[in-house]
């Protein structure tokens, strides 16, 4: 894998999705995503923003997270969340689906949800990406979910929010890359702390890495870089 530092950086979604936080956290975050050019600084849309003026002139986007973390609210709340983030200056949205209605094998539901906030970030021209939550979910549910994923069209299909029993596996990720082939891309997150899984996760099919960690893997691959 010939990733140059500055494309393997671009790859990250530099995170920072705790409650309990400050503005001087997120004023950090957001000079951290700067001096590494990371893609986007992923915020809770309160924090949007502050973030967005600090990160004024740099390229680099707010990613907002939408329904976070239970994806437990309504249809029409999560398509004002969304609207209301873009608004406020997020580039990308990142939605976790409404688990409830995958248990009660509601596929239509989940389809009508997916196109709806699809539909509100593409009128908008920005990225969306859908939050599968795959540690609640059976290998049969993820496949699914990736067939109604290839009917709507986000711009890419997520792992996890970070907060459920389990984060990104090579496994889950294989599996979604084996569904939606190279028609959707492909975020994995959650429990990502160190540059070897990170190469593993992009082998595996993922176009993007959401993690906290994203100084210390990028300074871990500037290290492996220089001693090849």
């Amino acid at each position: 894998m010939n990733l140059t530092v500055n494309e393997l950086a671009s790859m990250i979604d530099h995170t920072l999705l705790k409650p309990n936080i400050s503005n001087k956290d997120l004023f950090q975050l957001c000079q951290d995503a700067m001096k590494y050019s990371f893609k986007t600084v992923a915020i809770n849309n309160a924090a949007i923003p502050f973030c967005k003026k600090t990160l004024e002139g740099s390229g680099v986007l707010c990613d907002a997270a939408v329904g976070f973390p239970l994806g437990q609210s309504t249809i029409e709340t999560k398509v004002f969340e969304t609207i209301d983030a873009i608004e406020k200056g997020a580039g990308e949205v990142d939605y976790v689906v409404n688990i409830l209605e995958i248990k009660n094998d509601n596929w239509k539901y989940v389809e009508e949800e997916m196109q709806r906030i699809v539909e509100a970030c593409n009128e908008r021209k920005i990225v969306s990406k859908v939050i599968f939550e795959n540690c609640y979910l059976t290998d049969d549910e993820k496949k699914k979910l990736c067939e109604v994923a290839l009917k709507v069209k986000p711009t890419f299909i997520k792992t996890s929010t970070g907060f459920g029993t389990g984060g990104a596996t090579l496994e889950d990720v294989k599996l979604m890359k084996a569904c939606v082939k190279d028609e959707i891309k492909i975020k994995a997150a959650g429990g990502i702390r160190d540059i070897q899984s990170v190469l593993a996760f992009i082998e595996a099919g993922a176009n993007r890495i959401g993690t906290s960690s994203g100084v210390k893997i990028v300074e871990e691959y500037k290290k492996m870089v220089s001693n090849q």
